[in-house]
């Protein structure tokens, strides 16, 4: 690993704040989200009213993740379209919202940020490299709308 990147993963190590599952509810489309992941996984379900409410409801982020795994098939047929923006609006929410946690982001620089896990290769980097990185590529993008505004 680089010791210029930004590692995370876990909520309670350094730069956990960056996960999802961190703690940190945002004010998006209406409703209070207790954290990121509430939303995204939500977002999944947006025209169905009863999955959309029982995540809104779930008591952690780990429940809302799992709740989704075992509702495969309602899921909103354009997912993959739209879940990069998704992210990013659910991102860009929660650091605008938290001051600590923007002043967190902005102080990284231009590093590179990484989620960094063997269990994500699409939003981590599969714990090899090999994997995408799309969350730390949206946080990338969010310090950047930062920085300009």
């Amino acid at each position: 690993m680089s010791d210029t990147s930004i590692y995370f993963y876990r909520r309670n190590e350094p730069f956990g704040e960056f996960s999802n599952f961190y703690i940190s509810p945002i004010e998006l489309d209406g409703y209070t989200w207790p954290t990121t992941e509430h939303y995204f996984q939500a977002q999944k379900y947006i025209s169905n009213e009863t999955h959309f409410q029982n995540i809104l409801q779930l008591a952690t982020p780990r429940e809302a993740f799992a709740y989704v795994r075992t509702h495969k098939s309602a899921r909103r047929p354009d997912w993959d379209d739209v879940k990069d923006e998704i992210m990013f609006k659910a991102c860009l929410a929660k650091f605008q919202q938290h001051p600590k946690l923007k002043e967190l982001l902005l102080s990284t620089g231009d590093r590179t940020i990484v989620e960094h896990t063997t269990n994500d290769s699409y939003w981590a980097d599969g714990g090899d490299g090999t994997g995408r990185n799309q969350l730390g590529i949206t946080l990338m993008k969010v310090r950047h709308n930062l920085k300009d505004n």
